[in-house]
């Protein structure tokens, strides 16, 4: 049986997994919060059922679990404690943190609590079947992807183009305006951080502030009911299920940043609203005397996938979001919890990556790593193999720090451009392996990134603590926002030549909502907690940004029409030293100086070197990077007739005027100005 509530047509089915509990209430709530208990019957899967007749979708319920109070063997069992159901697939937005939510008193972590929360937690809705989400027309393999993360409250919040009253919500993200802006800029793919039912940590709530990003999830199997513009009742489900196939309509594919390896009741100090109280040692990574939670997460707890139940939950969920949801792929917060064994061991070969492997779902979905934890060797970069995806952090560091001018590494550089092969080309894994990133939710947006030195994170009341203060970030010489227009153009060239960087890049890029017009968070790297101006899109132009959108569409518009910009293979290096020739295939690659010239060895341990041609061929034609990151203009001789039978610059980072978009000769000499990529594309060369 379907763990959860299963309504039929004359009640409701309710199952639940306690396998230490010695009595279980399934509570029926009325709208005064009222409760009519039924006890359950216990199993030997240690799964506990009850039939609840007329009752069916849009009921609220809860358990109330009975047990030893044993904190020394992990076992907190409070029937005081009215627990939300973990396959739940609606829940209601409600928590009074005021309320008795804890399962234990003020003075003491360990000493029982009796006091009812009933009227303090949120609760579970009994949903109906309904069709699912309309899949898309097509799959699109990840290599085709051009993945765009962002927050689904915060970009319509400030829409104006958006009915006011859907500003924030599922409804709100699919409405046409704001699918045709996506589709304009030449996006195929949304990561929405976490769209799973979310709560708010009590010390943010007792600060007057709340969790935004959503990274503390509650509810692994029901869509967080602060975004749905219908109603929470179970409303959610069907207005999300909305959104999806209006996105899939329009060509747009779906993942879903989802938080699997923690819980949002924290340490056993938290409240108790759904696992701790079903059975804290059973969810949840204990230490070695079973004592404490187990935490390599930073959040005070860790999910406990060494158990083959938890682990069947979050297959269950993840099955459920993809089939039903019709969710194409996932990112997996802090993933490296989730392959740690008994002992909180890593294990690449985990159960969990052999059972999505195996699931003929979800082995065909998008799997995407947040390839560390905070554990021992939690940091996993390179090591998640074939069928993943990893976010990659070294790329990010080592593009911010290319062009704030502190690694002058062109050997580097052409390694990040060729979709870090020295991170994943083993073991069979492919060109997409690597998620590029420059920036992402966490930490600066692009304009920070070349507006700040210093993090600016004052209004998340921790006195500026909080958050990384390794930005590899360069302020231009100001720190902060300025009308100064020779900075703003300095800063407007740093962001695009960033940009231009990362789509030119092998691997699947992301682009963190409002980078492609320059949005800001006024410096705060950390705005986890802000929901407001600070942390929601701001579609106001900002002058001197105005160009970053279009250059951003017009090298999305390249990626699409040259497949040698999104090969799942990896490329190979040219053959014929004298040009392509009848030897030059599609799918390779040549690395040029500023001569027309191959890099020799010389060139590439040259430390005083900042410039680089990044030569690539295939049937469309051949196309050109030169990026130069050096602070003198630069003469670039283009590559001959062999290689090209004329250029046109296709996209450029200067300023409208510096660069001629006419077209040029092969041979000819093109003058870069200092920090510019340039991008040509140019006809098929002749074959000798």
């Amino acid at each position: 049986m379907t763990l959860g509530a299963v309504p039929q047509s004359d009640g409701t089915h309710f199952s639940l997994w306690a396998p230490r509990a010695t009595r279980v209430e399934l509570a029926l709530v009325s709208d005064d919060r009222s409760q009519y208990n039924l006890d359950m019957t216990d199993g030997p899967d240690g799964i506990w059922r009850v039939f609840a007749p007329d009752v069916g979708p849009g009921q609220r319920y809860g358990f109330r679990l009975h047990g030893p109070w044993d904190p020394d063997k992990g076992e907190r069992f409070n029937p005081a404690k009215l627990d939300l159901d973990p396959y739940a697939r609606a829940i209601t937005s409600d928590v009074d943190y005021s309320g008795p939510i804890f399962d234990h008193t003020k003075k003491d972590n360990y000493t029982l609590d009796t006091q009812d929360s009933a009227f303090a937690v949120p609760l579970s809705i009994v949903v109906g079947d309904s069709a699912p989400a309309t899949p898309l027309a097509q799959p699109r393999p990840i290599e085709e992807m051009v993945v765009y993360e962002t927050h689904l409250r915060g970009f319509t919040k400030l829409n104006e183009k958006i009915p006011l009253e859907l500003r924030g919500t599922y409804a709100g993200f699919a409405h046409p305006e704001n699918i045709a802006y996506l589709r304009t800029l030449g996006i195929n793919t949304i990561e929405f951080l976490p769209l799973q039912h979310f709560v708010s940590e009590p010390f943010l709530i007792g600060r007057g502030l709340k969790n935004y990003w959503g990274y503390n999830t509650l509810g692994f199997f029901a869509p967080h009911a602060g975004y749905s513009a219908s109603g929470e009742y179970g409303e959610q489900v069907i207005e999300f299920k909305q959104m999806v196939s209006a996105l899939h309509q329009a060509d747009i594919s779906v993942v879903l940043d989802v938080v699997y390896n923690h819980t949002g009741e924290g340490g056993h100090e938290g409240p108790t609203l759904c696992f701790r109280g079903i059975d804290h040692g059973a969810y949840y990574r204990l230490t070695h005397n079973n004592h404490d939670d187990y935490d390599v997460t930073g959040t005070g707890n860790a999910v406990d996938t060494s158990s083959p139940q938890v682990l069947q939950l979050i297959l269950d969920s993840l099955r459920y979001w993809a089939a039903d949801m019709g969710v194409d792929g996932f990112r997996f917060d802090l993933a490296s919890t989730l392959i740690r064994g008994s002992l909180h061991e890593i294990d690449q070969n985990h159960r969990f990556k052999q059972l999505i492997a195996a699931d003929p779902i979800l082995r065909n979905r998008v799997m995407i790593a947040e390839p560390w934890d905070l554990g021992p060797y939690g940091y996993q970069v390179g090591r998640w193999g074939v069928g993943w995806s990893e976010w990659n952090d070294v790329y990010r560091n080592f593009i911010r720090d290319f062009w704030r001018g502190t690694s002058n590494n062109v050997q580097e550089l052409a390694t990040r451009l060729s979709g870090s092969s020295d991170i994943y080309d083993h073991g069979g894994r492919t060109a997409s392996s690597s998620i590029n990133y420059a920036t992402c939710h966490d930490g600066f947006t692009l304009r920070d990134v070349v507006s700040y030195n210093l993090k600016h994170n004052e209004a998340n009341g921790e006195h500026n603590h909080d958050g990384t203060d390794d930005n590899r970030s360069f302020n231009h010489d100001y720190e902060g926002e300025t009308s100064d227009p020779q900075i703003v153009a300095a800063r407007v060239r740093t962001a695009k030549n960033i940009m231009a960087t990362l789509l030119l890049s092998v691997g699947i890029p992301m682009i963190c909502a409002g980078d492609e017009f320059g949005r800001t968070q006024g410096g705060n790297n950390n705005a986890y907690c802000q929901d407001n101006p600070i942390s929601w899109v701001d579609w106001s132009s900002s002058p001197g940004w105005e160009s970053m959108r279009e250059f951003t569409s017009s090298l999305l518009r390249l990626r699409k029409e040259r497949r040698i910009l999104r090969p799942r293979s990896w490329r190979l290096p040219l053959q014929a030293t004298n040009g392509p020739g009848e030897q030059f295939g599609p799918g390779e690659v040549a690395w040029l100086t500023e001569n027309a010239c191959e890099m020799s060895e010389g060139d590439w341990h040259d430390g005083n070197r900042r410039t680089i041609g990044m030569y690539l061929f295939d049937i469309d034609g051949p196309v050109l990077a030169i990026v130069h990151g050096g602070s003198e203009p630069i003469d670039f001789v283009l590559p001959g007739s062999s290689w090209a039978a004329a250029w046109q610059v296709a996209a450029h980072t200067g300023l409208p005027d510096e660069i001629s978009k006419e077209p040029l000769a092969a041979g000819e000499t093109l003058n870069v100005p200092a920090n510019t990529v340039v991008v040509l594309t140019g006809g098929l060369p002749a074959v000798s």
